[in-house]
C-alpha cells in the first residue's frame, strides 16, 4: 500500500487558502500528546499559546509565564507534528519597546524549539519590531484586538473596537502589520461585521476567535473547546466536549478499582 505523503502547511499555502476562499482551523497546543493528535487530524496551524499561562500554569493572566516555559512547551509540540504550521507565542516582556529584544526572543524560539513562525501582540507601536525580526528570516504573526498581554491597560476583557474611533486604528494597525510583512494576523473579540471588513482590506489571511465568521479562518483554546476548562466560558467559545467530566469520572472508576483490588485483575498482572 502507497504511504499516504504528508504536505506541509506553509505560510504560502495559508495564502493560497484565503485566495481559493478556503476556511483555515487553527487550534492551541503545548505538549507533545495533544500536538500529534491534531496534527493527524489535519489541523492547519497549531498555536503555542502563551495561553499556556492559564490552561498549564494555572496563572489568572498571561503575564507570568516566561519565554523559557514557551521554548519548553513549543519544543514539545513540534516534536509531535509533521503537517501543521508551528506559531509560537512571543511572551510579555520579550518583545515589547525593543525591536532587538524582540529579535533574541524570535531567535531563541526558532533555534531552541524547531518551530515554524512566532506572534507578537499589537499594532504600529511593534512594527520595528516586526521588521528586524522579519530581516532574519522568521515569519510573524500578527494579533489585534482585545490583546491579553495589554489587559491591565485595557482593565477588562469586554469587545474591543465598539466605537469608530478604536475601529479605525485597527484597520490602520492591521494595514501596518501587512505591510511590514506579517504572513497572517489573528483578531480577539471585535464587532464581526468589522472583523469581516477587515479581513477583505488586507491580503495575508486573518484568524478570528470571537471575531464572527468572516475572517479566513479561526482559533481557540483546546482546553476551552474540549471542555477541559470550566470557568471560561464567552459567548465565542463552542464546546465540543466535556472532557472534564469524562476525565474526572474515568479517575474516579480507578480509584474505586483500585480501593476494592478490582485492579490489577488476573489478566493485568504478570
Amino acid at each position: 500500500m502507497a504511504q499516504k505523503i504528508i504536505k506541509r502547511v506553509t505560510t504560502h499555502v495559508l495564502h493560497e487558502m484565503k485566495l481559493k476562499g478556503e476556511k483555515i482551523a487553527m487550534l492551541t497546543a503545548y505538549d507533545y500528546s495533544s500536538a500529534k493528535i491534531l496534527d493527524e487530524a489535519e489541523i492547519d496551524v497549531i498555536l503555542v499559546g502563551d495561553s499556556a499561562s492559564n490552561v498549564m500554569a494555572g496563572y489568572e493572566t498571561t503575564l507570568p509565564i516566561t519565554l523559557d516555559n514557551m521554548i519548553c512547551y513549543a519544543a514539545s509540540v513540534v516534536r509531535g507534528v509533521k503537517r501543521a504550521l508551528v506559531v509560537v507565542d512571543l511572551p510579555f516582556g520579550t518583545y515589547q519597546g525593543d525591536s532587538k529584544e524582540a529579535l533574541a526572543s524570535s531567535i531563541r524560539i526558532m533555534k531552541e524549539t524547531g518551530a515554524h513562525a512566532v506572534k507578537l501582540e499589537g499594532g504600529t507601536e511593534i512594527v520595528e519590531s516586526v521588521k528586524r525580526i522579519l530581516s532574519a528570516g522568521i515569519p510573524v504573526m500578527g494579533h489585534l484586538g482585545l490583546t491579553p498581554q495589554s489587559i491591565y491597560k485595557f482593565g477588562t476583557y469586554a469587545v474591543r473596537a465598539k466605537e469608530n474611533e478604536e475601529a479605525e486604528k485597527l484597520i490602520k494597525d492591521a494595514l501596518a502589520l501587512e505591510e511590514a510583512g506579517c504572513f497572517s494576523v489573528v483578531l480577539e473579540k471585535i464587532p464581526a461585521k468589522l472583523a469581516g471588513e477587515l479581513t477583505s482590506k488586507v491580503k495575508i489571511p486573518v484568524i478570528g476567535i470571537g471575531a464572527g465568521p468572516h475572517t479566513d479562518g479561526q482559533v481557540l483554546v483546546l482546553h476551552d473547546m474540549l471542555g477541559i476548562t470550566q470557568s471560561f466560558s464567552p459567548r465565542f467559545l463552542r464546546r465540543y466536549h466535556n472532557l472534564h467530566d469524562e476525565i474526572k469520572g474515568a479517575v474516579q472508576s480507578y480509584i474505586n478499582d483500585v480501593k476494592r483490588v478490582d485492579f490489577p485483575n488476573e489478566m493485568e498482572q504478570y
